[in-house]
């Protein structure tokens, strides 16, 4: 592996990640300058939790710069030994770790025999750069086993976020990993602790798993994981996988001390409820939204979502219970009384922690709406009217999810943003695609309402690409257009929020990035399941905004040159 002259790749998550202060270039109006330090969160330089990072980006003048591989390698994460998919040999990935306005290059070498991949940036906005999205189909065909393709984007927005294949089920094998980007925050800590990872985790490879859960019943995996590791009771088995030695994720506090841990759903199906014993949570971030602090004994994590969190180590000196509560009203899990790490307050201990926690909810919701109050406000403004997308299923061939009766299929080869490149017309379409124009100046906003009509009582992590949304409406109630409450002031944003199982979920975002978006359920077996579509975001500004053209043309070439050698055929959405 090449070793970046620019930043160094860590092969290990929990790390300081100190906040450095920036220069302006920027129009920003005049402000006095102020160092990131445990007592100036909310600073950046010339910038703060005050600037709208909307429309106003630090130039830093900094490349980071990173390289990936795409590997397959045989790894014991929890004591059972199984093939896994990896970037640079490790579940997680190494942390990709910027500052807010810096440039990254990201260069990622599929290492893999026998399949393609590309790398989807999550909750990245790619603006003016949507060729790097990473999603195959809409914005570049897959990286053929062999090739390279280089990511470069600016780092718009601050938070923490990750980074996954977005390459059929292959974030399920191990194929993910942290991407932060430094910034202020809306309250102080000493120190930064990191990303830390909730995963559910099988014992087969979930294309094995694949061929049962297109049925439509999901399968249960036999473990989940803390920041990649957990244990697994091997002492009865006799399959010779399980071998045993699995470890805790272990962390160390320092009485007195404040501790910013970002905490982030990666599961292919599964709903947690973080806590740690004895220790209050302070929520300070929902995905890439700085929000107005409020403090809870336990956070609602649903899959893609990410929460930045601060947690003081103010309790009596022992060990404690990290927990991962398995939501099992969501889905089911082999090991869901143990998803378990340890807090010790003495480096030097190995006694397994006495201490009691919560009680897990019986629910599949997100953080309530009330105390997820961003703290930049934003209200939305008037849209002509509310587009309905109503899910349903049919088994045709195989259970595949529908929005007004259509499921996402994707054409690898053929991507949305290439034929909009070559001026080829995308419409009508047997894909789940729909297009966005901005026909005015004051034309800014657009609604859809996401309508459960299945009767199958499942909630669906919903994520949109290359934009925040503004969360109008949730809930479990039937949807009527006339008397539905929607929340136009200063609602939750973010690019994950949950539709509840046969309600609705209303979501309103501004026509502010031209590009090909995907939307689509975050569970992995329902995003094979084509529970998708895109957005064709004002089609006519797409091809000039494209900056490197002949790189995305190579890469289908290279697919193309691939294809009649592949051995295994796409046989799902493609995402």
């Amino acid at each position: 592996m090449k070793t970046s002259l620019i930043a160094a790749v860590a092969p290990f998550l929990f790390q300081l990640c100190s906040g450095i202060s920036i220069p302006s270039v920027s129009d920003l109006g005049k402000r006095a300058s102020c160092e990131n330090t445990a007592t100036s969160r909310s600073c950046w330089g010339e910038y703060s939790t005050d600037t709208d990072w909307y429309t106003v980006t630090p130039d830093t003048g900094v490349t980071r710069e990173y390289w990936l591989s795409v590997e397959n390698v045989t790894l014991s994460v929890d004591g059972y030994t199984r093939y896994t998919l990896t970037f640079n040999g490790t579940i997680p990935g190494p942390s990709i770790i910027a500052d807010w306005g810096d440039n990254l290059v990201i260069h990622v070498t599929n290492n893999l025999q026998h399949n393609g991949t590309s790398i989807h940036w999550h909750g990245i906005r790619q603006l003016g750069s949507v060729e790097y999205d990473g999603v195959p189909g809409v914005t570049q065909c897959p990286i053929a086993p062999g090739d390279s393709l280089t990511y470069k984007f600016q780092a718009t927005q601050y938070g923490s976020t990750w980074y996954h294949s977005h390459f059929t089920l292959q974030y399920g094998d191990g194929l993910l990993g942290p991407l932060i980007i430094n910034g202020p925050a809306t309250a102080n800590y000493d120190v930064d602790l990191g990303s830390l990872f909730l995963s559910d985790w099988g014992h087969e490879s979930v294309f094995s798993l694949w061929d049962n859960a297109k049925l439509g019943a999901p399968p249960t995996l036999e473990n989940a994981l803390i920041n990649g590791t957990n244990t697994y009771d091997c002492t009865t088995s006799t399959d010779p996988n399980c071998i045993g030695g699995g470890k805790k994720f272990e962390t160390v506090f320092e009485a007195g001390q404040k501790y910013l841990i970002r905490l982030v759903n990666t599961a292919v199906d599964g709903h947690f409820q973080f806590s740690i014993d004895g220790h209050n949570l302070t929520v300070i971030a929902t995905d890439l939204v700085p929000i107005v602090p409020y403090v809870t004994d336990s956070v609602h994590v649903s899959i893609g979502q990410r929460y930045d969190v601060v947690v003081e180590a103010s309790a009596t000196a022992d060990n404690y219970w990290i927990r991962a509560g398995w939501q099992t009203a969501c889905s089911q899990n082999g090991n869901a009384a143990d998803i378990t790490g340890i807090l010790r307050y003495d480096s030097t201990s190995t006694d397994d922690p006495t201490s009691t926690g919560i009680t897990v909810d019986i629910n599949c919701a997100d953080e309530a709406l009330s105390n997820l109050v961003p703290y930049l406000a934003m209200d939305v403004g008037s849209y002509s009217g509310i587009i309905n997308e109503e899910l349903q299923f049919n088994t045709t061939e195989y259970f595949q999810w529908t929005l007004n009766g259509s499921s996402l299929y994707l054409n690898w080869s053929n991507p949305t943003t290439l034929q909009i490149f070559n001026g080829e017309s995308i419409f009508p379409t047997d894909y789940n695609v729909v297009p966005i124009e901005s026909t005015s100046a004051t034309d800014i906003w657009t609604v859809y309402v996401i309508i459960d009509d299945t009767g199958v009582g499942l909630n669906h992590p919903i994520h949109l690409h290359g934009h925040d949304f503004w969360v109008i409406g949730q809930s479990t109630d039937v949807w009527n257009p006339d008397t539905s409450v929607l929340n136009l002031v200063n609602p939750p944003r973010r690019d994950v929020a949950s539709l509840p199982a046969n309600g609705y979920l209303v979501i309103a975002f501004k026509k502010d990035n031209p590009g090909s978006w995907l939307l689509h359920c975050h569970i992995a077996w329902h995003a094979s399941e084509g529970l998708a579509m895109q957005f064709v975001e004002d089609e006519s500004k797409i091809a000039v905004s494209l900056t490197d053209t002949d790189t995305f043309e190579d890469t289908c070439q290279s697919w193309d040159s691939y294809t009649p050698t592949e051995v295994y055929l796409q046989d799902d959405s493609g995402i």
